[in-house]
């Protein structure tokens, strides 16, 4: 028999066969449930670390948080109501300047409110009440009569060409713009967008007609949208991220990079790094700030930079899986406090940026002792993240050697969220051309907002110079915006 005897050997020598053969087949037996149930236990563990994710812990989105998880804030109640608290300053609405007033009413008191004597005179600094009111909008129809002549010498009739600027369609350039704006930036159905048209501007609009001028758009903005990606290819950092996406009955993604003065977009039916590539192109050797998605492994550690956000998470994690994880990660939690707290002083200007590397000094040592420890913490998972932490310890501090470089990839979470939103509202897009829409839009609201540029100006321009064979307004820069940028408010 090549199964050891489940029984001392003295004993098992005594034993009469039929009894061995019993004994073995429970011992068989046992094993198996053995086996059994510590599968088991590890399937309940694993489901029970789904069932407690949400977005303080995983990459999960906030919207996708159970109703009963609280976990917006771990603050106590503090017991004041709600809203802005004595001596808090307030926010108001900027007046605009007397020049660009249209009318000013001057509105003097009549008697004195206590003895009832008449007053005369000037108050050389009045009290001044600003209220803004929107015309009755009529939009303005222009009628192109094409005259069709005969030529008396040949008797051929020739009709009239419409003059160059004139739209083919029955809407002009602003109108075009305004019905991509509201789609493609305010993400309306096309139905409410049909609405908002004919309620607000009184343009009467066919609700098939509603995708004609998206189109137009998209072939208008072309050149300024490649332009902008071209740009990102030569700028010293980006900002990188995705998200799920929906094109016709195929999985996408949607994938935008942020830079300094310009951020894109693209939808893409892949999440693989070939599209990362694409995004900043070939000969881009700037500093890379993503989360730890494989599709960014190809770039090089040493000039990435890890988002910290989602390593808070991955800490999170951690702590509630309890035991020796709980407390490698509670360690960690603490050392990232730390950092921020640093880095919050470098980004106000009380901590210099030369001196933030002495500052996260004694902090790296101790973030990468304890991920070092955590891979023997005897709990899979989170020996697994220390591991995938420590391969790319190099990328988690770039923030410290390089100014301009962010330790969170916040700013390109907060780019596309509005992406996010247009997803949920509408599932995504229906077609590649749909796709090309979102795109374009995307990229031309983000940027110009950016740069403090009109938004809506700006389409209509581009929507213009279409109509007359032009190149459309670039989206880069121009040293005046930079001006206007960098100028201190009054």
């Amino acid at each position: 028999m090549d199964t050891q005897p489940p029984v001392p050997p003295e004993i098992w020598e005594h034993t009469p066969p039929v009894a061995q053969e019993l004994i073995v087949t429970q011992a068989t037996a046992l094993a198996q449930l053995r086996a059994e149930v510590a599968q088991l236990k590890a399937m309940v563990e694993e489901l029970t670390q789904r069932l407690g994710r949400n977005s303080r812990n995983s990459s999960q989105p906030p919207s996708a948080d159970p109703p009963q998880a609280r976990i917006r804030s771990r603050r106590e109640p503090s017991g004041r109501r709600p809203g802005g608290q004595p001596g808090h300053e307030g926010q108001t609405r900027a007046m605009v300047s007397v020049e660009e007033v249209a009318v000013v009413i001057p509105v003097k008191p009549m008697r004195c409110l206590r003895c009832q004597h008449p007053l005369q005179g000037e108050d050389p600094q009045p009290q001044r009440h600003q209220v803004m009111e929107i015309p009755p909008i009529k939009p303005v129809v222009t009628e192109y009569q094409l005259h069709r002549l005969v030529c008396p010498g040949c008797g051929e009739a020739t009709r009239a060409e419409l003059p160059a600027g004139v739209a083919r369609g029955g809407f002009g350039p602003r109108v075009q713009a305004m019905t991509a704006l509201c789609t493609g930036a305010y993400h309306l159905s096309k139905r409410t967008t049909q609405n908002v048209m004919e309620d607000l501007f009184g343009v009467s609009m066919g609700l098939g007609t509603v995708a004609n001028p998206e189109q137009a758009t998209v072939q208008a903005l072309a050149e300024p949208v490649a332009e902008a990606r071209a740009h990102v290819h030569a700028q010293p950092a980006a900002s990188v991220d995705e998200t799920g996406w929906r094109e016709g009955h195929q999985r996408a993604w949607l994938w935008t990079a942020v830079t300094a003065w310009g951020t894109v977009f693209v939808v893409r039916l892949s999440r693989s790094a070939k599209v990362a590539q694409e995004l900043l192109g070939e000969r881009f050797w700037g500093w890379l700030v993503t989360d730890r998605w494989s599709a960014y492994t190809w770039y090089p550690t040493w000039r990435r930079q890890l988002c910290w956000a989602h390593l808070l998470r991955d800490i999170e994690a951690m702590i509630e899986r309890g035991g020796c994880s709980r407390d490698t990660g509670e360690a960690l939690q603490a050392q990232a406090r730390q950092m921020f707290h640093g880095w919050h002083r470098v980004r106000d200007g009380t901590l210099a940026q030369a001196s933030c590397a002495r500052y996260m000094r004694p902090i790296r040592r101790e973030v990468e002792r304890l991920l070092e420890a955590g891979q023997t913490c005897g709990v899979p998972k989170t020996a697994g993240v220390c591991r995938e932490i420590l391969k790319v310890r190099q990328a988690l501090w770039t923030f410290v050697r390089h100014a301009g470089v962010e330790p969170t990839n916040h700013v390109a979470e907060r780019a596309i969220r509005p992406g996010v939103l247009w997803r949920k509202g509408s599932f995504g897009t229906q077609s590649p051309d749909g796709s090309r829409f979102v795109e374009a839009m995307m990229t031309v609201v983000a940027t110009l907002k950016q740069q403090h540029r009109h938004v809506l100006d700006y389409l209509t321009a581009a929507c213009e110079a279409a109509l007359y064979g032009q190149a459309a307004p670039s989206l880069l820069p121009t040293l005046d915006h930079l001006k206007e940028y960098m100028r201190p408010a009054a």
